[in-house]
């Protein structure tokens, strides 16, 4: 479970590394995540030195700084048997267009994250940008060419499946994120990772996780001071549509 601190990783890992030391595959895993838990003291340290040199900040996000949103619309779409999700038709509109719409109100820049079929999500009227990183490697990879895309200070993700999110989705992640690196939005016990708010100085921490051979969003996040947010009064805003009958019977 998400937590606001980054727990001290030896002392929690403890039982962990004598299980690992039974598997290659789980060593090499803790290995990774005892490395870049290393690395986020560095980046730790480093944004105290940043901020020991300006004014005081805010718990929350001053007006004044910018959010670059993402449409996370990069997947293969599989579960709809290979055809671009975010381009198949919902009520009359493309799937994705529905997310676009809700979203785009909430940031200062909006950005698609596709790889295909650009010229068609470029109808939208927002900046199109593909993964660095290639074969379809996850959303991991759209927030990695989103935050070297984006403007803003911070970046929301959203996905493109997902035509009901809160249209106070980026406000209340603002309100929650405090001084952690990232917000994520959660209804009961159940995180949502790709409705999330980062702060856009992570990047450099993401970069290194990837080049590591690392691609799950879960365990990226546990290398970070996360904090999740409630969003039990709208659980319903976050059922995405992933095949193509969902899309017909909605």
């Amino acid at each position: 479970e998400m937590v606001e601190q980054v727990p001290e990783v030896e002392e929690r890992n403890q039982p962990a590394v004598r299980h690992a030391r039974e598997s290659r595959t789980g060593w090499a895993s803790l290995q990774l995540r005892q490395s870049l838990s290393a690395d986020l003291a560095e980046f730790a340290k480093s944004a105290e030195r940043r901020k020991a040199n300006r004014a005081p900040a805010a718990a929350t996000i001053s007006v004044v700084q910018k959010v670059t949103g993402i449409v996370l619309a990069g997947g293969q779409g599989r579960r709809m048997g290979g055809v671009d999700k975010g381009l198949q038709p919902f009520r009359g509109k493309p799937l994705a267009q529905w997310a676009i719409e809700r979203f785009a109100p909430q940031v200062d820049e909006l950005i698609i994250n596709a790889n295909q079929n650009a010229s068609e999500y470029a109808r939208f009227g927002h900046r199109v940008v593909p993964d660095e990183l290639t074969g379809y490697a996850g959303p991991l990879a759209g927030l990695h060419a989103g935050l070297k895309a984006a403007s803003g200070e911070f970046v929301a993700t959203v996905p493109c499946d997902s035509p009901f999110l809160p249209t106070d989705l980026v406000e209340r992640l603002q309100r929650g994120l405090g001084e952690n690196d990232l917000a994520v939005a959660k209804t009961g016990s159940q995180a949502h990772p790709v409705f999330a708010l980062a702060r856009r100085a992570v990047l450099p921490h993401l970069e290194t996780y990837l080049a590591r051979g690392g691609r799950k969003i879960d365990d990226w996040y546990a290398t970070l001071r996360v904090i999740e947010v409630a969003f039990d009064d709208e659980a319903e805003a976050f059922r995405n549509l992933n095949t193509l009958e969902e899309l017909e019977r909605e």
